[in-house]
């Protein structure tokens, strides 16, 4: 028995190396990987009809792992990382994604964000990992919560309202000196909602609104998606429309299909990156199994989209940003 294990991890190596050795041969120049998101689980406790990350596995690396793959990302260049699931909040009542931020922002100097829906977020936790966090994301696509509830921005039950999860933990991001930033999803239900003072009012630093964004094998009705947000979609045309409503908000920051589908590097579960060039998501070896340059030779980023949509930008709470080069 041990005989067949030592032959196997000694062939699991060969084969990793082989790996690395041929996803990086590329003729282009390599960009830096200055910004990631690592959806750290599929998991969800909401039933979005247009999710594009949906709960195809329940899978989560080990904590010791995850961290092994942050401290590669580090040295490969990354300078910040976003948490994101699924639900972040969903493993150990939130300390697997809160001791992630804390090795993030202390042992490889990152900015720090979370994306979650804020409804398993409470000021114990903040009480413990807000110091780590520069950015915390909550999502809510409309300020009327029957219409939340129509598009699946809920946990089910009847009365649950998302508008009074978003201005609960922005009272804690004040609080607690946390960046405060909302993400929006604009579909059929919402397009035509003015929530230009709802914003104001909630005063996020940054208010990221993307176009209902369909990804096959995902949310796209097929035989395996969990989803189907065909019905959900709107024209360029109506998102424009939408746009056009709430351009002169300072902190709007519209995202078309265009813009989004390539521009960001996007890590499963799994630490893999996901090529989305095709409309589907392609993933490349594990960076815990052949390096980061190596995966990222399969990841589809488009970099030169990713600083035309202004994903840089202040990353972190700090008087002195880590863009302020």
């Amino acid at each position: 028995m041990m005989l067949i294990e030592l032959v196997t991890q000694i062939f699991l190596r060969i084969w990793n190396t082989i790996q690395a050795y041929f996803f990086s041969q590329s003729s282009s120049k390599q960009p830096i990987p200055l910004s990631v998101n690592y959806h750290l689980t599929r998991a969800c406790n909401y039933r979005y009809k247009f999710c594009f990350h949906t709960a195809l596995t329940n899978d989560r690396l080990p904590l010791d792992e995850a961290k092994r793959g942050l401290h590669l990302l580090y040295k490969a260049g990354t300078k910040k990382i976003n948490f994101s699931g699924g639900e972040p909040f969903l493993i150990d009542q939130g300390t697997y994604v809160g001791e992630l931020i804390r090795f993030a922002k202390e042992e490889c100097q990152m900015a720090t964000s979370i994306v979650s829906n804020g409804s398993l977020i409470f000021e114990k936790w903040f009480e413990t990992y807000s110091k780590y966090l520069d950015i915390l994301a909550i999502s809510c696509d409309s300020f009327d919560d029957e219409c939340n509830r129509q598009a699946g921005r809920t946990n089910g039950h009847a009365t649950h309202s998302q508008i009074s999860h978003v201005r609960r933990v922005r009272d804690l991001c004040y609080k607690y000196n946390v960046i405060f930033k909302i993400n929006s999803v604009i579909h059929k239900l919402n397009y035509q909602e003015d929530m230009t003072s709802a914003i104001e009012e909630l005063e996020p630093v940054r208010w990221k609104v993307f176009q209902c964004l369909l990804i096959e094998g995902e949310n796209m009705g097929g035989e395996k998606d969990l989803r189907d947000a065909r019905e959900l979609v709107i024209s360029d045309e109506q998102f424009g429309e939408f746009s056009q409503k709430h351009k002169h908000l300072k902190c709007f920051v519209p995202e078309s299909n265009l813009a989004m589908r390539n521009s960001y590097l996007i890590l499963d579960e799994n630490m893999r990156f996901l090529d989305c060039t095709k409309g589907r998501k392609d993933p490349s070896p594990s960076i815990l199994d052949v390096g980061v340059e190596a995966a990222l030779d399969r990841s589809g980023f488009d970099e030169k989209m990713f600083f035309e949509r202004g994903g840089q930008y202040k990353w972190t709470k700090d008087p002195v940003d880590l863009n302020d080069w």
